[in-house]
């Protein structure tokens, strides 16, 4: 049974996602496989800057900034969190090799950025022969320091625009997977019936009229106010379905407005995927794990690229652009005119049709990559094992 650890933490709802959708996937297909969840922020909360200074933990406060919407010179304050990072490397390091030392695990799988390069030189030091492998959860790298190192590992990349800022850096093909896009859910891709019109009409909405679903990452975002006001002023003929998250504040600031247009509401749910089989088109922030959810339901994306959009994710717009499944606005003062382009026009059904080309499987590859990984780990030691004892390597490079 190989012990493997998934590597995850909370500061936006994806890495966790990820890790509990490749998780279940795994335990589906039935491997003989240990895996374990591992929170990096419950690992590290010893030595949190942010949480000394402010008693505030450092993803909560990532949170905080989204669900304010508290974004504007966030490349910036990447820059000052990396040289956080450098200052206490040694001390993270120590407190991984004791970790590394007490499980000691096969293989090591990364979903989050920013500390790849003191996990896997801690790992290194501990167990040189288990690999380390970073699965990106975003759609592009954003160096430097974000997610790909220059460093002895393997990488899953989702797009070909990652796999060809790994190689930039000099990382061998054969280290480098290409997956079919971001993990979803398994939930995704179930298939049952559903009568849209009937539950529209269930949910008060009208079974006829174009839908759009709003959704803004786990933490919401007050921008939905302003999108479902100018919607509602254009007096276009469309319908909302707003999922909120965890902002309770926001869900209750939107259900005491009185729209002429029907729009429902919802906090934090799990059944994404049965809302988004009930519209016709997305709107929403960059964020990848979103983005990949509307067009792996084939809804096309209307999402806004400025100063306020996070580093990371300004490259999420062009991937929309490239394919042609979805428009990009300066900000959302613009949705109005956006929704009735879509609308009004030839570009939905192209764009639904651009969708369906994606076919995103990311979450059913990646288990049979982490499996050639480990077949490879496996053979090397063995064939370390036949060597004549003078030869035999003191340590073994993953």
């Amino acid at each position: 049974m190989k012990r493997i650890q998934f590597i995850f933490f909370d500061a936006g709802g994806g890495h966790r996602s990820a890790a509990t959708a490749l998780e279940m996937v795994v335990r589906e297909q039935r491997r003989p496989w240990e895996v374990r969840l591992v929170n990096l922020q419950e690992e590290l909360d010893s030595l949190d800057p942010v949480r000394r200074l402010t008693g505030v933990r450092m993803q909560d406060s990532y949170n905080l900034m989204l669900k304010k919407n508290w974004t504007l010179g966030s490349p910036q304050m990447l820059r000052v969190m990396h040289s956080f990072i450098r200052v206490y490397r040694p001390a993270v390091e120590r407190l991984w090799e004791k970790h590394w030392e007490a499980s000691r695990p096969d293989l090591v799988v990364s979903l989050v950025p920013h500390f790849n390069r003191p996990l896997c030189s801690s790992l290194r030091r501990v167990l040189p022969e288990s690999p380390y492998v970073t699965v990106l959860t975003d759609l592009a790298d954003y160096p430097p320091h974000f997610w790909i190192e220059r460093q002895t590992q393997f990488f899953i990349c989702g797009t070909e625009r990652a796999v060809q800022q790994a190689r930039a850096l000099g990382h061998a093909p054969q280290r480098i997977f290409r997956a079919s896009g971001m993990i979803l859910h398994p939930r995704f891709y179930e298939q049952f019936q559903l009568e849209q019109s009937v539950e529209r009409e269930r949910l008060g909405l009208r079974p006829g009229v174009p839908t759009g679903l709003v959704l803004f990452g786990g933490q919401g975002s007050r921008v939905m106010l302003e999108i479902v006001e100018r919607l509602d002023r254009a007096r276009l003929n469309v319908q909302l379905i707003l999922l909120c998250g965890r902002n309770d504040a926001l869900v209750s600031e939107l259900r005491r407005r009185r729209t002429r247009i029907p729009i429902i509401i919802e906090g934090f749910t799990t059944e994404v995927p049965y809302y988004m089989r009930l519209a016709d088109f997305f709107i929403g922030k960059p964020g990848p794990g979103s983005i990949s959810e509307a067009l792996a339901m084939r809804l096309p994306a209307i999402v806004e690229c400025n100063a306020w959009t996070l580093p990371q994710e300004r490259y999420n717009t062009e991937y929309i652009r490239e394919k042609q499944v979805g428009l990009i606005l300066p900000n959302f003062r613009k949705i109005a005119p956006a929704v009735a382009e879509l609308l009004n026009s030839e570009k939905l059904d192209r764009f639904r049709k651009n969708a369906a080309k994606l076919e995103n499987r990311a979450v059913f590859e990646i288990p049979d990559m982490l499996e050639q990984i480990l077949k490879a780990r496996s053979t090397a030691i063995e064939g370390n094992q036949h060597e004549p004892g003078p030869s035999l390597p003191s340590r073994i490079s993953f």
